[in-house]
């Protein structure tokens, strides 16, 4: 698989838009346009190609079903209470009966349903590192990171200033929940960063619900980016950030799915959910070009990852993901795509998903090596990277009933290696 290419294909680099280009792939990177290559497949008019998607915010950990939050109307003040809620609920217990192991290959697979190339995990690497190899997706490892800055937060990391100081020796994002609540503590983040000078163009930071216009000036300044989750913010607090203001003020903003404890099934319903909370909120649309922006070259930019990933260009890492078109603007069907209309997903030019009949060839020499199984999404016989049915079936054995997972849409009886 050192060289192939896509031809008859839409491509949205997302710079431009490139009709009926051929898009050739080499040594896992985007080789450049226009030539062809000695193995090549077929797009055609009926798909749009994208760089994969990139899920600025996750817990791979946490991805189970169903969601944990508040009892009637009393929504949290802060994460705190969610924190002892979520941990002695019946959600809970019953993850309890599944491995580490399956919890992080669950999350991956929920990511790579929707054509996620690259996520963070955000937990401390100590807890994550035994996993990232062994999974069918890319979690970056490049990052330094804090719980929360307050008082209470689960001092992940060795301190906001040391993780600080190393993100930006290392050139690594410095990622960390950020006004996640409305206690007076929880909304003096960007003055608790400020007073540390670490708030500065190395900082991601996640939710921001407690923004304040100043914050928010402080922020651009400091040319920051922020992880917008609104589905998570509203399911846990009813609110989420300033979002119009944040984005008026020039702010990087990427959108993440947060874990299924609280958040979207996927990065696809986390985009239609951003787009009907803006249209609730302001009365305006949110450009499908401006959600796109939001899951390739924004959440790139705010991994410090903007020269190799989220987006199609000659030099750049090939992710790559195949949607069947919704819509004649290849923004707006991206905007409506679910997992069913997921095609192909390549990572560093490798398949890790695709419809056998289409894309099969490419999968040819991998699937001959092992490490391949087929299911059936939306009745398309599928090759996928693993073995996400036997993974399910094992869900299922653990807790002793057929656990239905929203983000993996097919059923496990139907996989076979």
């Amino acid at each position: 698989m050192d060289s192939f290419a896509l031809t008859d294909a839409t491509l949205v680099t997302p710079r431009k838009i490139r009709s009926s280009a051929t898009l050739v792939i080499e040594g896992g990177r985007v080789a450049g346009f226009g030539r062809g290559a000695a193995r090549a497949a077929q797009v055609g008019p009926g798909s749009f190609v994208y760089p994969a998607l990139i899920n600025v915010h996750d817990h791979l950990r946490g991805n189970y079903l169903p969601r944990v939050g508040p009892k009637g109307d009393a929504f949290y003040i802060n994460w705190s209470p969610w924190d002892n809620d979520l941990k002695s609920s019946k959600t809970y217990e019953e993850r309890a009966n599944i491995s580490v192991e399956q919890m992080y290959h669950l999350g991956a697979y929920k990511n790579l349903f929707s054509g996620v190339a690259t996520t963070n995990d955000h937990f401390p690497h100590e807890f994550n590192e035994p996993f990232i190899d062994h999974l069918p997706i890319r979690v970056i490892r490049e990052y330094c990171l804090a719980h929360e800055c307050s008082s209470f937060d689960l001092k992940w990391g060795d301190g906001i200033e040391i993780e600080h100081r190393r993100a930006v020796e290392r050139n690594w994002p410095f990622i960390t929940h950020l006004e996640e609540g409305f206690d007076p503590e929880s909304q003096d983040g960007v003055g608790i960063l400020e007073r540390a000078m670490c708030l500065t163009e190395h900082d991601l930071l996640i939710h921001c619900i407690g923004f304040s216009d100043e914050d928010i000036h402080k922020v651009k300044k400091a040319d920051a980016s922020v992880a917008w989750c609104p589905a998570s913010n509203f399911f846990m607090f009813n609110v989420t950030c300033k979002i119009r203001k944040i984005l008026r003020a020039g702010v990087n903003v990427a959108l993440g799915t947060d874990s299924t404890h609280t958040g979207s099934v996927n990065l696809l319903a986390e985009m239609k959910f951003a787009r009907n909370v803006y249209r609730d909120l302001y009365g305006e649309e949110l450009p499908a070009k401006t959600l796109f922006d939001m899951v390739t070259t924004n959440p790139a930019r705010a991994f410090r990852m903007g020269d190799r990933l989220g987006a199609l260009e000659t030099g750049y890492t090939a992710d790559v993901a195949v949607f069947r078109a919704k819509a004649d603007d290849p923004y707006e069907s991206l905007a409506l795509a679910e997992p069913e209309d997921l095609e192909l997903l390549l990572i560093a030019g490798r398949p890790v998903f695709g419809d056998e009949a289409r894309y099969g060839e490419l999968f040819g020499p991998l699937v001959a090596q092992g490490g391949f199984s087929s299911i059936r999404v939306a009745d398309r016989p599928c090759f996928v990277k693993g073995d996400p049915a036997a993974l399910y079936r094992g869900i299922r054995k653990a807790v002793g009933f057929t656990k239905q997972l929203d983000y993996l849409p097919f059923e496990p009886g139907e996989g076979r290696t």
